[in-house]
């Protein structure tokens, strides 16, 4: 146990960031849910519009999605999609 700690930690931050965004969707897409709404739609028109009043503000939902760059979210999307298999 001694022996190691001395040694520096390396967090991964990129896949911290991405584990991040990916929570983020998931807690607004539950909130839209609870609410009646579409949440691809309302994603969708989110990030293409950047206004805000597509997501709800149900379980903090609006504040949660706003937390996160909207550009880093859909680089998250494009990743996911072209990293799906082929």
């Amino acid at each position: 146990m001694s022996q190691d700690i001395m040694e520096t930690m390396s967090f991964k931050t990129d896949e911290i960031k991405r584990d991040n965004i990916k929570q983020v969707l998931r807690l607004t897409e539950q909130a839209l849910k609870e609410r009646g709404y579409n949440s691809v739609n309302q994603l969708a028109g989110y990030l293409i519009s950047n206004d805000p009043a597509y997501i709800s503000s149900h379980n903090n939902a609006r504040s949660i999605i706003q937390s996160v760059e909207r550009y880093e979210i859909i680089e998250e999307l494009v990743r996911y999609y072209l990293a799906d298999k082929k």
